[in-house]
């Protein structure tokens, strides 16, 4: 059950990383990130719309509880899009997304706060581990080629807490009512909040423009398969496990961009790569064992 529930995060990991590398591709068309995260959601939010009306009276569960943790979820996705954005913006993509991925440090310290899961030498090894492999694979760890401000460190931090922030809000919903109604729920609450924050007039433009089929994709794989994968198999492992296995995320966008868009990778962020799923297969290897 175990190893189900972490190649269902896997899956959902891959799939965030191809969303990646689509939204790459709509921010050199000259879309702005928000309409793009705006419309990621607003296209997942459909598709389980249509699923939880689908079963609905299977589905429908009048808690207070779910209905919590649920926004709580959908306001993690939203903060956690807004602010990975907003982060680049002010330093640049490798700063941010080092920053975006301390998630499972603040995982593993909610939980233990939490007395959700015990601290232990084996899980910190893992998140260092998965840190370094990111700093290697974004080259943040080079002072000279990366700049940090306030506003960029502030708002990547913030990307990270968020980060956890849905990770817990999806795990404790996902106790209490079905997928459908929890996704719905939190992509409902996340369309309320990147709606205020977009631009409009820019999204509206969307839907008569040539590049409605890569928001069509970038809705159904980013958010609308990778979220049913995510909350299915959130069920099954510890937050903390779900942080780190999710970091497969940052390797498929890596080599989407090389196979996809011709970006290069050196030996030092083929290192990170390799420390990245070195730690996840052993992080997998000892869940299930």
């Amino acid at each position: 059950m175990k190893f189900a529930g972490i190649c269902l995060i896997l899956l959902a990991a891959i799939c965030w990383g191809i969303s990646g590398g689509i939204g790459g591709i709509l921010m050199n068309k000259g879309w702005e990130p928000i309409v793009i995260s705006l419309y990621r959601g607003a296209v997942g939010f459909m598709c389980f719309l249509t699923w939880f009306l689908f079963n609905f009276k299977q589905n429908w569960i009048v808690s207070k509880q779910l209905f919590m943790w649920s926004i709580l979820a959908g306001v993690g996705v939203a903060g956690n899009f807004t602010f990975y954005f907003l982060s680049i913006d002010a330093s640049n993509v490798a700063v941010a997304a080092t920053l975006m991925y301390t998630a499972p440090v603040f995982v593993l310290l909610i939980a233990f706060l939490l007395q959700i899961e015990r601290s232990s030498w084996f899980k910190w090894g893992c998140v260092v581990g998965v840190l370094i492999g990111i700093s290697l694979l974004t080259g943040a760890y080079n002072p000279e080629t990366v700049s940090v401000n306030f506003l960029g460190a502030a708002t990547g931090l913030g990307a990270g807490l968020c980060y956890a922030l849905f990770i817990f809000g999806f795990k404790n919903a996902s106790y209490i009512g079905k997928p459908p109604t929890t996704l719905t729920i939190s992509f409902f609450t996340f369309c309320l909040i990147l709606l205020i924050l977009a631009d409009n007039e820019e999204a509206a433009s969307v839907i008569t423009s040539g590049d409605l089929g890569w928001f069509l994709l970038l809705g159904i794989v980013g958010a609308g398969i990778s979220f049913i994968f995510y909350v299915i198999g959130i069920r099954k492992v510890a937050p903390t496990t779900a942080s780190m296995v999710a970091m497969v995320e940052l390797v498929t966008a890596s080599l989407f961009g090389v196979l996809l868009l011709g970006d290069h990778l050196t030996l030092i962020e083929l290192l990170g790569m390799i420390v990245i799923l070195l730690t996840i297969t052993v992080l997998t290897v000892k869940k299930v064992n």
